[in-house]
């Protein structure tokens, strides 16, 4: 494994530092993954309910998933990983945090300079006018999806009162078109972001280190923006306990969890 010592000097010299993270990052904030272990779904395939037309045939199905993976999420608190990238942003004049994840800790532990290429699951979208509410519209628009309401009640509590007020038709209506809102995240079939995308391999072709940090290096697009930050001529640095496809290709590799190396980096870069 790489030392932090021998990539200090390449930091110190730097002014434009691009950070792309993945599910990783959030493992040891207890995160479930996409196919969480609860008994309640295993009978589901995730990647039929989190569709566009899963959405249209059982609106109902789908948000219950929903609210119990943002219930999940909503207990969950950043890890030393997360602030040591909100720390990091701090330290360069040209800063961008690129994550694959929808959780939200990112902007929880305080960056600012996030792009969230698959969407935000507190967040909203209509998806037959295409209008987006905040965390913070959709929280007031409909309560049940409120992160803070979610956090405070029980596993119990949500499959009984709350599951029984979707399965009554209390679900979010959009203020614009009157259809159901959906989450604000991208669906299996739904493209990224245009916006989000653009910005992100822009400013990856511009960075003088990139990192890829808790991130299996094989969901396409966010998989190809370390490549292209490598081929403008970044540094190219990973942060993962396994190998991936990435990893051949990278001047440092850190085998070790995001959360326990990227404090280190940062503890280093301040002390420098």
């Amino acid at each position: 494994m790489d030392r932090v010592e021998k990539l200090l000097p390449i930091l110190n010299k730097s002014e434009r530092v691009g950070v792309l993270t993945g599910a990783g990052i959030s493992a040891e904030s207890g995160i479930p993954t996409f196919r969480g272990k609860d008994g309640l779904w295993n009978r589901f395939n995730p990647t039929e309910l989190a569709t566009y037309e899963a959405f249209v045939e059982n609106p109902k199905l789908v948000w219950k998933w929903y609210l119990w993976r943002m219930h999940l999420i909503a207990k969950a608190e950043p890890n030393p990983g997360h602030y040591a990238l909100a720390k990091m942003e701090e330290l360069f004049p040209y800063f961008l945090l690129i994550t694959q994840n929808v959780d939200g800790l990112h902007k929880r532990a305080g960056s600012k300079r996030v792009v969230e290429l698959h969407g935000n699951i507190f967040e909203g979208k209509c998806r037959f006018c295409g209008k987006k509410y905040t965390e913070e519209e959709f929280s007031a628009l409909w309560p049940l999806a409120d992160r803070k309401f979610l956090a405070s009640i029980t596993e119990e509590e949500l499959k009984g009162r709350v599951f029984e007020e979707v399965e009554k038709g209390n679900l979010p209506g959009c203020v614009n078109c009157g259809e159901i809102i959906g989450p604000g995240v991208v669906w299996f079939g739904e493209s990224l972001p245009q916006d989000a995308l653009e910005l992100a391999f822009d400013f990856a072709t511009k960075s003088q280190v990139f990192f890829s940090a808790g991130t299996s290096a094989v969901v396409q697009p966010a998989a190809s923006i370390p490549l292209y930050a490598k081929r403008a001529g970044a540094v190219l640095v990973e942060v993962n306990p396994e190998e991936t496809p990435l990893s051949p290709y990278c001047d440092f590799v850190f085998r070790g969890s995001a959360a326990r190396v990227l404090p280190q980096i940062v503890s280093s870069l301040e002390g420098s």
